[in-house]
């Protein structure tokens, strides 16, 4: 039987290049020129990381990480 799973994804911008990560699934990156080539490789990165703990007999947590934004002075 297959489920969805909504994980959340940080994507941080850096010199040059996009990095994204998933706080739900330690080691799970991925990196790309833009974000949404960022977001594509993280997409195929969070399928494979999934194949793999599945492969090893690791049941994959319902994903429990949410974001809140906070905003504060800036002088």
């Amino acid at each position: 039987m297959s489920r969805i799973a909504q994980f959340l994804v940080v994507i941080e911008r850096a010199d040059g290049c996009y990095g994204a990560y998933v706080p739900d699934l330690p080691g799970c990156v991925a990196v790309g020129k833009t974000e949404r080539e960022a977001l594509k490789h993280i997409e195929e990165a969070i399928q494979l990381h999934v194949a793999g703990l599945t492969q090893a007999g690791v049941q994959v947590a319902e994903p429990t990480s949410t974001h809140r934004y906070v905003f504060v002075q800036l002088d």
